[in-house]
């Protein structure tokens, strides 16, 4: 998504991102933070979302065998360094083991968790924003239904005095609907110091980083609450709640693309990847889904229930219905790619058509060319994979097999259900069939 932090004042911190979490909620192999929101992994989202704000170091908390992890997020952050926290002992505890990497700096540093992938870059601005003026900066978010959140205890004065985990809250504070989101900004001056003072006096046995809330009111420090929007700040746990957060994500790319010039007949049916470029006047009709590394010209039209994937598409081009382009595929100026066709690394030059039930695979297809339906480019031999070329105008008649590695030249025609296995010169003919035979049936 773009960059929606520029202009704004930028604020020097160090980040630390808490990855560590096994996410036993989701029932799955994979740690959490791994499962995708719009095709990329939710750390992935975090730790792109927060290098907007130029962080003078990125500090990521993982846990052992977590090698994944530190693959996707290192991908976006190469210059992130990773701390391994060999026992989960809690938030507190994930942070204590960062000391070694952050003592001794004194400016702000941020917290945030890699499964948050809806926070953006302005919200965290924000939150910095109070933290130049506060000890104690912490998102917080109002909920209808705040079960299983800690609740934040502001005084009458605005001021943060305490963060109450559910498990260990009354019933009285239980009503509380203010919430803590756990992303906080917090003077690193301070930070080790109130670790340090943590216990495990909760339900839970672990060293809750929210606890240094309470250690920093008792000690005359200043934390304050930045309210933010909940959808933005959830976590995700559980399944169902990936399935709301790709469903929220969804509708940002749409708004989005629309907002730049996309025609979206049913956006809703619509299903984009973070890194899906579209150009204004673009008509994009229902049920059509984007892959990886997609990019759409202007003027394009892209018909229902078409699967695109690593494809460039150019201007003026018709796709669909039911097509499917895969990686490696581009379409000329004002192609045309129909009902049922598969593309997979071909490059289908400028004003060339393949309208009906085809597939044509490791191709190269010349300007003008026709591709009749029920074509075949027989691109593999069952041990490696061959090259077909299609010269500029060529007519490839219905039913036709072209066995690749294979030629035609510009201009020839291929004569409806022929199997091609030899290079045709430019501007011939060529058919292969077997012959017609016409046998009389015998009265009964």
């Amino acid at each position: 998504m773009e960059n929606q932090n520029k202009n704004k004042m930028q604020y020097s911190f160090n980040c630390v991102v808490l990855a560590a979490g096994k996410g036993t909620r989701m029932k799955s192999s994979l740690p959490k933070v791994i499962h995708k929101v719009a095709g990329i992994p939710l750390i992935s989202h975090v730790i792109s979302t927060v290098s907007q704000l130029s962080p003078e170091k990125t500090v990521i908390v993982v846990a052992p065998g977590m090698e994944s992890v530190q693959q996707a997020a290192g991908a976006v952050s190469p210059s992130s360094k990773f701390i391994i926290q060999n026992q989960q002992l809690g938030t507190g505890h994930a942070l204590k083991v960062t000391e070694s990497e952050l003592k001794g700096y004194a400016g702000k540093l941020l917290i945030l968790y890699g499964d948050i992938p809806l926070i953006t870059p302005n919200t965290l601005q924000r939150l910095l924003e109070t933290a130049q003026s506060a000890d104690i900066a912490v998102l917080g978010m109002r909920m209808e239904n705040p079960y299983g959140y800690g609740r934040m205890i502001v005084d009458s004065r605005g001021q943060l005095e305490e963060i109450i985990e559910e498990r260990d809250a009354t019933p009285e504070q239980r009503a509380i609907n203010l919430c803590n989101s756990g992303v906080m900004a917090v003077s690193g001056r301070y930070l080790f110091p109130l670790l340090e003072k943590l216990t495990v006096n909760n339900n839970a046995g672990e060293y809750y980083l929210t606890d240094i809330i309470a250690l920093a009111d008792d000690m005359g420090l200043h934390s304050h609450v930045v309210e933010a929007e909940a959808a933005e700040l959830s976590g995700i746990n559980t399944r169902e709640q990936l399935a709301e957060a790709e469903n929220i994500m969804q509708w940002r790319l749409r708004k989005e693309a629309m907002a730049s010039g996309v025609t979206m007949i049913d956006p809703a049916s619509v299903f984009l990847r973070m890194d899906t470029k579209i150009a204004p006047d673009v008509i994009i009709h229902p049920s059509v889904v984007f892959g990886a590394g997609v990019t759409v010209e202007s003027g394009v039209e892209i018909r229902s229930f078409s699967h695109i994937e690593g494809a460039y598409i150019k201007s003026g081009a018709i796709i669909g219905p039911f097509a499917r382009l895969r990686t490696g595929s581009v379409i000329g100026v004002n192609a045309h790619v129909g009902n049922f066709v598969e593309l997979k690394n071909t490059k289908l030059g400028d004003g060339a058509k393949a309208n009906h039930l085809s597939y044509v695979g490791d191709a190269q297809v010349g300007a003008g060319a026709n591709i009749g339906a029920g074509t075949i480019t027989c691109n593999y031999d069952g041990v490696n994979k061959h090259k077909t070329t299609i010269g500029e105008k060529a007519f490839i008649g219905s039913n036709t097999s072209l066995v690749a590695p294979v030629s035609i030249g510009a201009g020839a025609v291929i004569g409806a259900g022929s199997v091609i296995t030899q290079d045709v010169p430019d501007g011939n003919l060529a058919l292969e069939r077997s012959q017609q035979i016409i046998k009389q049936r015998k009265p009964k």
